[in-house]
């Protein structure tokens, strides 16, 4: 084995010994005990086949009397809520065409490119995937993201219903793909955040053939226009119809008709869970 002259052996363990501590002090300044929130950079997966973004999703829109300006976002990274989506959704179109997989890696934001690339870490245990976004949402005004039922599983999210994450915009998706699991394991455990509720989603019932009693009928949300109405609907859980308000001012989403009270109000508190916060039963004819 070959050895360092004695005169020189003492500097070099002197200059390894700063090595090794400069790399530990950069290694506590990104995660660690650097504070909630502050979670390792990782470098962006290379996209050598960027799907091209779909141009309609990038339009100014509005749901629920609010705006939203997608745009290109290189620099985005936020803290906030997730929510998750499953059942309901499974096999719809997202808004970016493709064929919802409540299995698959995917999410909804609201303004980000479709399709796009985000890492979302869970801030309670250090778990982090990758996830291909190709639908809007959730349009609940604390959540910026909405996770497949694959995607909350990975992050173990879906019991809680919602949770803490930090979402970090990637860039351009692949055509196909591009969800995965960066860390399963749990790098550290903090406390539940108070403010945060647990959620169970409440599924929405299908309407049976009235008969019987009063019809009863669930208005989930009205638009100014036919296409903002449909492009909700296909949140809402259940098959919904659009038709011109009224008073033929605008348009809004029925669901129904229930001649079962009881159904029709577990049928509200399910829409309400989607997010449409001003859901109401009406009578119908």
């Amino acid at each position: 084995m070959w050895t360092l002259p004695s005169v020189c052996a003492r500097p070099f363990r002197v200059i390894a010994v700063a090595a090794l501590v400069s790399l530990l002090a950069a290694c506590a300044s990104v995660g660690g005990s650097g504070g909630r929130g502050r979670v390792p950079e990782r470098a962006a997966p290379v996209v050598t086949d960027p799907a091209p973004i779909v141009s309609g999703t990038m339009r100014r829109y509005q749901i629920r009397g609010r705006w939203y300006q997608p745009a290109e976002q290189p620099d985005y990274d936020a803290v906030g809520l997730s929510s998750w989506y499953g059942d309901q959704f499974h096999g719809r179109p997202t808004a970016t065409g493709e064929r919802f997989d409540m299995h698959a890696l995917t999410a909804a934001h609201k303004t980000l490119p479709l399709p796009g690339l985000v890492e979302v870490t869970n801030l309670a245990n250090g778990r982090t995937v990758i996830l291909r976004v190709n639908d809007r949402g959730p349009f609940v005004d604390n959540r910026i993201i909405d996770l497949s039922r694959g995607a909350a599983d990975a992050l173990d999210l879906r019991t809680r219903g919602v949770g803490e994450v930090r979402v970090r915009y990637l860039g351009r998706a692949p055509r196909l793909g591009g969800g995965q699991v960066l860390q399963r394991a749990a790098v550290r455990e903090a406390a539940p955040v108070a403010s945060v509720p647990i959620l169970t989603p409440v599924p929405v019932p299908v309407p049976a053939p009235a008969a019987g009693g009063p019809p009863v009928w669930l208005q989930v949300a009205a638009f100014d226009t036919r296409a903002e109405a449909e492009a909700a609907a296909g949140r809402v859980g259940a098959p919904a119809l659009v038709q011109a308000a009224s008073n033929q001012r605008g348009y809004r989403i029925l669901l129904g008709p229930w001649t079962d009270p009881n159904a029709a109000e577990r049928a509200r508190q399910g829409v309400v869970e989607r997010g449409f916060a001003d859901a109401a039963l009406i009578p119908g004819g």
